[in-house]
């Protein structure tokens, strides 16, 4: 699980912006959005232009570097602040696996150029380079003994380099570190806002309506939407010669991208994503932009409830102040951003909330600005 982010001098985050999903409280209500003390379910409020879409960025940095998933450059120019006269973004991570800790912490000067690494197990530097310096880098994991010490592309990631050259041995360090990486690799961001766009889990282009045909899941995908409260009927229909989702009418069939409003094609992207929680495994970190810009309230808590299912960690951003109860989540996985700094509602106030406190009333009265 990720339990600790921090970013310095990227995008508009000029000094250190600090996520902790470790500031957790006691409470006795929806004890499933935590796990091991570490918030697993969080919801993120903030006035537009507060920088909840570039902590979105900022955290998927990561899988930029270290693996070949789907990373979009395009949303990682105007890399640096505007402000700062620092020439690097600086980069800190926190995990916990199995009980394990890691710390990985990186610097760059852009997208693509790696000028400084660190990585720890349980406290024990386990890898780092600095390129300011040299590009000798040192490591200590069992099994890299005949590595090449020397990187001179600082396009390489110095893990990267050791996971796709190294036979580790099976150490607790190491397999911690192999840990890290499946994580990484499952970690997906997407938004549908502004067009739609991922980064992490794949790579390439889908095809939504083909992928649900593909894996027999119209009929489910329908129950989906009647749930959602858009009643329809599908179907399939050929369109030269290749099958397309389309709404079935009483026997008249409408291509289904060509009639379905943006909220239903929105929930379209949500379940084809969906699709990939539940069923490959593989998704270790959700972070959904926007995530109910077309929803109305009742929908955007069906699309946490879902979400809630599948035990999966995940991040959604969003102005709808109309989920913010304890009902859903909890006082410690609402969280509140502005330009400095993002914390969650129970720790924004001394006064002790309970399950039956009414917490979107308090948050639209300034309960939670102190």
């Amino acid at each position: 699980m990720l339990t600790r982010f921090s970013v310095t001098n990227f995008k508009g985050f000029h000094t250190e912006f600090v996520f902790d999903l470790q500031e957790t409280n006691n409470y006795s209500f929806n004890s499933e959005c935590i796990k091991n003390g570490v918030v697993n379910n969080a919801l993120i409020y903030g006035h537009n232009g507060v920088g909840k879409s570039n902590l979105g960025i900022a955290i998927f940095d990561i899988v930029g570097h270290l693996t070949d998933k789907e990373s979009n450059d395009s949303v990682y120019t105007n890399y640096l602040n505007a402000y700062s006269e620092l020439s690097e973004a600086t980069f800190h991570y926190e995990f916990v696996f199995e009980g394990n800790k890691v710390i990985y912490e990186y610097k760059k000067t852009n997208f693509k150029t790696i000028v400084t690494e660190n990585f720890f197990v349980n406290g024990v530097e386990l890898a780092s380079i600095d390129r300011r310096k040299n590009d000798e880098a040192t490591f200590q994991f069992e099994g890299t003994e005949s590595l090449k010490r020397e990187l001179t592309n600082r396009n390489l990631s110095l893990l990267k380099y050791v996971f796709n050259n190294s036979v580790l041995s099976d150490t607790v360090e190491n397999k911690t570190f192999n840990r890290f990486f499946k994580f990484v690799e499952g970690m997906l961001f997407f938004r549908s806002l502004q067009g739609n766009m991922y980064l992490g889990l794949e790579s390439g282009i889908r095809d939504i309506g083909e992928y649900i045909i593909s894996q027999g899941k119209i009929l489910d995908f329908q129950s989906f939407l009647n749930k959602a409260e858009i009643e329809c009927k599908l179907s399939i229909a050929k369109e030269a010669d290749q099958d397309i989702l389309v709404f079935d009418f009483n026997g008249k069939l409408i291509p289904f991208y060509v009639i379905a409003s943006q909220g239903t094609k929105s929930l379209s992207l949500f379940y084809f994503w969906l699709l990939k929680v539940k069923e490959d495994s593989k998704v270790s970190f959700l972070f959904i932009d926007e995530f109910d810009a077309f929803y109305h309230h009742e929908l955007s808590a069906l699309i946490v409830d879902e979400l809630k299912k599948t035990g999966v960690q995940f991040v959604l951003t969003t102005h709808n102040t109309s989920i913010i109860t304890n009902d859903l989540l909890r006082p410690d996985c609402y969280f509140l951003m502005n330009k400095s700094q993002i914390r969650s509602l129970a720790k924004r106030t001394s006064k002790e909330l309970r399950a039956a406190h009414n917490i979107e009333k308090m948050y639209k009265a300034g309960a939670f600005n102190g």
